[in-house]
């Protein structure tokens, strides 16, 4: 029998949709798992009539199925799962052959794994991936980073499955070492934002605007049809409108308010602080899902802890104002994350050395990705209109944006406020927007605490130089 075009390792949902998705683009593949009760439920089941997949029992008999240089993604947990599998590998592979990594994995991991396997006369790429289980199974938007020659063994087959848009298909290579599963990271922290926000907007059309699920599933998906288009907006619709047929009920108002994060939000948040880039949005979404894991402390508070006492439901013209300022306030939160998380592409950047292309990231999540929106197209034609662009609010279009929908996202977070409704992600995005336009900021009194403390030193609007300033007399002896 030919030997296989590629290889693939891990067959949970991901795994086996993107095997499925890489067989049903003409690449025979061949697929491994540590139990064979998995593979067996692939071959067996969705992937039973794929005719260039073919499933081995031994990591030694996968490997020698691959034609030369070898090609095998490895679909594991990321962290100490990833290295074990690496490990297991190594006896059975030979100089030139390439590895693919396409978890989330944190990229200095990935930078680890490229170094080290470059010494053994391997390849490795660290490949983010993003869409979800449709994605994997029917096009992707893919991230993928590390030696070029890694990503040329590769290319033929990424961007063969991936997502396609009307500018080409959702891969791209990112750039060299972790950059790829950097890109990915920051990608998870935008999305983490965008949840936030939209769970913001329902929390207020809900609990000041009196709107049932149903109704908010309608608007919502009026929002989609406008500069709101998006998957998130399109699958909230979804989510709204989705009726419990054992009660008759929605089902959004049945499901326990507890999240967790899987670890890619927090490190996006650790990664920015490192750079010193401020991402209060995402930073906002992030706390917003540690808090809500404390159910049981929530309970115990509402009913220790006063606020706000609730009035009833808005009507008529006061109804629609809330409902078009919340649309308009979702735009323009949504801008600020976006603007947060491209920021500190550029930092990392500079600071890594990826040479990252904005104009490509952005297209590459426009088609498969979770984060796809309109949105995207405007952020490229942002960066083609200036390369250095320092923020994306600083673009005509999108400070246009910010100027017409403050006043909407100002209402929304007042009224939050004052109606004692949580909303941080928003009510973040809109100081981060008054922050950066803001000409003075009152650091020059933090300076000045800083160095009566702890002679830490400020500089002057008047003059150059670094200065300390006795502040009060010293103590007698």
């Amino acid at each position: 029998m030919p030997k296989h075009q590629v290889g693939l390792v891990g067959l949970a949902v991901m795994g086996a949709n993107l095997a499925r998705n890489i067989e049903r683009n003409g690449f025979s593949i061949a697929v491994f798992n540590r139990t064979w009760a998995r593979t067996e439920a692939l071959v067996q089941g969705p992937a039973k009539d794929a005719k260039r997949m073919h499933a081995y029992r031994t990591m030694e008999e996968f490997c020698a199925a691959i034609e030369r240089p070898r090609r095998v993604i490895i679909m594991v947990q990321a962290g100490a799962p990833v290295d074990e599998m690496i490990e297991q590998l190594l006896p059975h592979l030979e100089p030139g052959d390439c590895i693919m990594d396409g978890g989330n994995s944190f990229f200095p991991d990935t930078e680890a794994r490229v170094r080290r396997l470059a010494g053994k006369g391997l390849h490795f790429l660290g490949t983010g991936i993003s869409g979800g289980e449709e994605g994997a199974l029917w096009g992707p938007s893919i991230m993928p980073g590390g030696p070029r020659d890694a990503y040329a063994a590769f290319e033929p087959v990424l961007t063969k499955v991936a997502a396609q848009v009307s500018d080409g298909p959702c891969c791209t290579y990112i750039g060299p070492g972790g950059a790829g599963h950097y890109v990915k990271m920051v990608h998870n922290g935008i999305e983490y934002g965008d949840i936030q926000l939209i769970c913001e907007a329902y929390a207020v059309l809900s609990q000041i605007g009196g709107l049932g699920a149903p109704e908010m599933a309608e608007i919502f998906a009026g929002w989609n049809k406008g500069e709101l288009d998006s998957y998130l907006i399109e699958i909230a619709s979804k989510v709204l409108a989705h009726i419990d047929p054992d009660t008759g009920r929605p089902l959004v108002d049945l499901i326990l308010d507890k999240a967790g994060q899987k670890g890619t939000g927090k490190w996006t948040s650790q990664e920015a602080l490192n750079l010193g880039v401020p991402i209060p949005t995402i930073d906002a979404a992030l706390w917003s899902r540690n808090i809500s894991a404390r159910k049981e402390e929530r309970v115990a508070a509402s009913k220790r802890i006063a606020g706000p006492k609730p009035g009833g439901p808005l009507t008529g013209t006061a109804r629609q104002k809330l409902i078009d300022s919340v649309a308009r306030a979702l735009y323009a939160s949504k801008i600020a994350s976006y603007a947060q998380g491209l920021a500190m592409l550029r930092a990392a950047s500079e600071e890594h050395g990826y040479r990252l292309d904005l104009i490509e990231i952005a297209r590459i999540w426009k088609g498969g990705c979770i984060i796809r929106a309109q949105l995207l197209g405007r952020i490229q034609d942002a960066y083609r209109r200036d390369p250095d662009l320092k923020n994306l609010m600083l673009d005509p279009y999108f400070s246009d944006v910010i100027a017409t929908h403050q006043e909407a996202c100002r209402h929304v977070v007042a009224a939050a406020v004052a109606a004692g409704i949580a909303v941080p992600a928003t009510a973040g995005s809109l100081a981060y927007i008054d922050a950066y336009r803001s000409a003075r900021l009152p650091s020059n009194l933090l300076q000045g605490l800083r160095d009566f403390f702890g002679a830490h030193t400020y500089e002057r609007t008047d003059r150059e130089g670094i200065f300390h300033t006795q502040w009060e007399a010293p103590r007698a002896q």
